[in-house]
């Protein structure tokens, strides 16, 4: 089983040093774990879905705090964008949010996972087509290269729960680091008690 590299604030090994490709790794990095879990079963599932639930929540809180305000302010029709977005993403956060809460073994959770599947890949499209072709053509090397230095600041201090109603980088400041510091506890313990 490979492991997941997620990019942590100060990691200059990762190769994604402007923002669009760092996200697009990730975008794939999300089907493959969703493959994991599908393929999986017991305790691999488990764990593969822990792996996704987690990447999925930094990533979403990066994008919230990062790439969403960037595309309001720079993008033509910018914040029409974003709320298309947002809205599927608050919608994703509730289904993956109670999807947590189920026993991977459970005979509803492989429909609601594919499900799931299937609106995080529409969303994930969206954004390639409407926000990331749009943030290449009006950022320059260094604009791209910062806004990836931020994405991965914001994933090493993002929740790693999906938090429903929490979709714009104003709620994730408020929320961020008491959410962030309860997910943390929550997945230490889980690990000590074997539950991962």
């Amino acid at each position: 089983m490979s492991e997941l590299h997620t990019p942590q604030a100060g990691d200059d090994a990762a190769p994604d040093n402007d923002v669009v490709s760092l996200l697009m790794r990730q975008h794939g990095d999300i089907r493959n774990l969703f493959d994991e879990v599908e393929a999986s079963t017991g305790e691999a599932r488990q764990e593969a879905f822990h792996r996704l639930v987690r990447l999925l929540a930094v990533h979403e809180t990066a994008e919230e705090e990062v790439v969403h305000p960037f595309v309001r302010r720079s993008v033509a029709g910018g914040d029409e964008v974003v709320e298309a977005r947002l809205a599927e993403e608050r919608a994703a956060k509730e289904t993956l949010s109670d999807l947590d809460d189920m026993d991977t073994g459970d005979p509803k959770f492989m429909p609601r996972l594919l499900a799931l599947r299937t609106a995080v890949q529409e969303h994930a499209r969206a954004e390639e087509r409407y926000e990331f072709v749009h943030i290449r053509r009006s950022a320059d090397a260094a604009a791209l290269a910062s806004l990836a230095k931020g994405v991965k600041a914001a994933e090493a201090m993002a929740p790693t729960r999906p938090h429903p109603g929490v979709e714009s980088a104003t709620a994730n400041v408020a929320l961020g680091p008491v959410a962030a510091l309860m997910d943390r506890t929550r997945d230490a313990v889980r690990t000590a008690m074997g539950r991962d």
